[in-house]
């Protein structure tokens, strides 16, 4: 049985800039957070919604790294890749992200953890693309669910 998340994921467009805002908390200190987004073993239990497979291609997430995954469902693969700009432990990530299917737009994305004491963590991300329009297309492409599902899914990993 799935239990529902005690926290909400907040997704929200930024009126100014074509950039996605998600704002998520964790009942987990920030080095759980952090490793749970750059151990590949990890990454592969929770990113994306429930109804993919990942199959991770490679992942090294390290400032100067790069990565590259497909999602699997319904027979149908979805890839995934970018570099990562910068890596600093516990606190950043800062990374390019596109999708295979639509390489001109790509997306700059900051992850940034804050620690909230209690061994709870603020997870804040933001994906920068070219476009309002670009922007749009990104939040009707079913990234909510996905992004919804995924925490949900960390959510399980970090409790066990």
């Amino acid at each position: 049985m799935i239990t529902p998340s005690a926290h909400q994921t907040e997704i929200t467009a930024d009126p100014h800039v074509p950039l996605v805002r998600i704002t998520r908390a964790f009942d987990a200190p920030p080095e759980k957070v952090f490793r749970a987004h750059t151990d590949p073993e990890l990454v592969a239990q929770w990113l994306g919604p429930r109804s993919t497979e990942m199959r991770i291609d490679h992942y090294d997430c390290r400032t100067g790294g790069s990565y590259r995954y497909l999602h699997v469902s319904g027979g149908n693969e979805f890839g995934f890749y970018g570099c990562f700009h910068e890596v600093r432990p516990t606190e950043a990530i800062v990374q390019t992200f596109a999708f295979e299917g639509s390489p001109d737009d790509v997306a700059l994305e900051r992850l940034v953890l804050e620690d909230l004491g209690d061994g709870r963590t603020r997870l804040t991300a933001t994906s920068l693309v070219d476009s309002f329009e670009g922007r749009d297309a990104f939040l009707a492409s079913g990234m909510e669910h996905g992004v919804r599902e995924g925490y949900e899914r960390l959510d399980e990993l970090l409790a066990g």
